[in-house]
């Protein structure tokens, strides 16, 4: 069962990846944390190992075949985005997994309440 809820997980965020154009991890963290009770740290971990792989590879051909894809804009954020993730990884496992739950949930509030109210 709890394969099928892994799967099912993995679904979810490549679906709101690909129709939203959001990262996975705003499903996958809270779904691994809260339904199948991973570690905040260990969510985040997973999650990002997860997306090595695929990082909406099919999705991003299907956006730059419509013509809907900027190369140089997406090669500097990757490039940068390496950078970034290396120094958000090691500040993420200095800080205490209740308070980063909490920075991740103010995180999500915060960009919902500015999509909704814009």
């Amino acid at each position: 069962m709890q394969n099928i809820i892994i799967a099912l997980i993995g679904l979810a965020g490549g679906v709101a990846s690909g129709l939203l154009g959001i990262g996975g991890a705003i499903i996958m963290v809270p779904a691994l944390v809260f339904i199948l009770g991973f570690s905040q740290h260990t969510a985040q971990g997973t999650t990002l190992i997860a997306m090595i792989p695929p990082i909406g590879i099919l999705a991003a051909i299907q956006y730059y075949k419509a013509g809907h894809a900027d190369i140089k804009t997406a090669a500097i954020i990757a490039a940068l985005f390496i950078i970034g993730a290396l120094l958000g990884s090691k500040l993420a496992l200095k800080i205490d997994a209740h308070i980063l739950k909490k920075i991740f949930g103010f995180v999500l509030l915060y960009i919902s309440a500015k999509m909704i109210l814009s």
